[in-house]
């Protein structure tokens, strides 16, 4: 029996830093209003490089193996050396490999993040992890007290309401963060996927794309949230914290004060923060938020999705959170 069984992708991370960055543009025609260019059909110095395993599914079961849970990832990789390189740092993790399944249809997913001073652009192939089907998943021996989903897509997006429904079936409690192409199904399928769901995590324009809320509206988002999840939703603000319901409550948490090295992991570093908060303080809502944004803090310290996180019994300064009436 596992502690948590985690679902979503594994990636092999290449991070790199330019000496210089030849331009910065500033133009509307760039969807942040911000690009970069380099010289075209030239070699481009690297000042240094960084390798990780990446991917939500693989982060978020590293996170919790530090807090001494008893993890197993489940997904899929490609046959090759990049993807033996993940199960070999999720064995160092002590993270169960048994259910990760090879594939020689694509190679495993790769990102290279390429680093500025303040942020970062990710070149990301999606490649095997999209892969795994309903009929790849070893569903009679997945034995555990929670199922962690991670953002998932291609065949993995689809499984997502299995997924959920066999925990429901079996009494697995989950905790689910989906990303666009979940919060993307059909309003009937995801109203039906939600109900059976005890933590959900979204950031604001994923709460906002969900509840068609313009994401300004902070309590008209969690009042159409809670009435589609009965559980716990928790709605992240970048560096203005997190916003947590329980459907009578909300609890409101800032940041800490820290020097942000790379933002890469930092969402799974928070919802892997809080569920680890929520099973050990026997589900306290303030106990969850306060190790969520340290977590996080302490990820975006480091290089790389998994680094910086914290482990069982280590110190960390806690925020003070704000609670009030829905």
């Amino acid at each position: 029996m596992f502690d948590i069984i985690t679902f979503g992708s594994a990636t092999w991370d290449i991070f790199i830093k330019p000496k210089r960055f030849q331009r910065v543009l500033d133009e509307k025609k760039f969807i942040t209003g911000k690009g970069i260019c380099f010289d075209l059909g030239l070699k481009i110095d690297v000042e240094n490089i960084f390798f990780s395993s990446g991917g939500g599914g693989t982060n978020t079961a590293v996170a919790f193996a530090k807090q001494g849970f008893k993890v197993a990832f489940c997904g899929i990789i490609g046959n090759d050396l990049d993807g033996e390189k993940i199960i070999s740092e999720l064995k160092k993790s002590r993270v169960e490999t048994k259910y990760i399944i090879k594939t020689n249809k694509r190679p495993t997913n790769h990102s290279i993040i390429l680093r500025g001073k303040k942020e970062r652009t990710i070149f990301a192939y999606r490649g095997a992890s999209e892969m795994l089907k309903k009929k790849n998943i070893p569903w009679k021996k997945l034995k555990s007290k929670w199922f962690y989903l991670a953002p998932l897509s291609g065949n993995l997006c689809y499984n997502f309401e299995s997924i959920v429904n066999f925990a429901s079936k079996n009494k697995i409690k989950t905790a689910v963060n989906p990303g666009i192409c979940q919060l993307s199904l059909s309003k009937e399928k995801i109203k039906k996927i939600l109900k059976k769901v005890d933590i959900l995590f979204l950031n604001q324009e994923e709460a906002s794309f969900l509840t068609e809320v313009p994401y300004q509206k902070e309590k008209e988002i969690f009042k159409k949230i809670d009435e589609l999840c009965p559980g716990i939703a928790v709605m992240t603000k970048g560096s203005k914290g997190a916003v947590v319901s329980d459907g009578k409550y909300l609890y409101r948490a800032g940041i800490l004060n820290t020097r942000v090295i790379d933002k890469t992991g930092a969402g799974d570093s928070f919802a892997s923060g809080f569920l680890t908060g929520f099973i050990k303080s026997k589900e306290n809502i303030e106990s969850a938020l306060q190790l969520a944004i340290a977590n996080s803090s302490f990820c975006l310290k480091e290089i790389g999705a998994k680094k910086g996180l914290l482990k069982k019994g280590e110190k960390f300064p806690k925020v003070k959170i704000k609670k009030r009436k829905l």
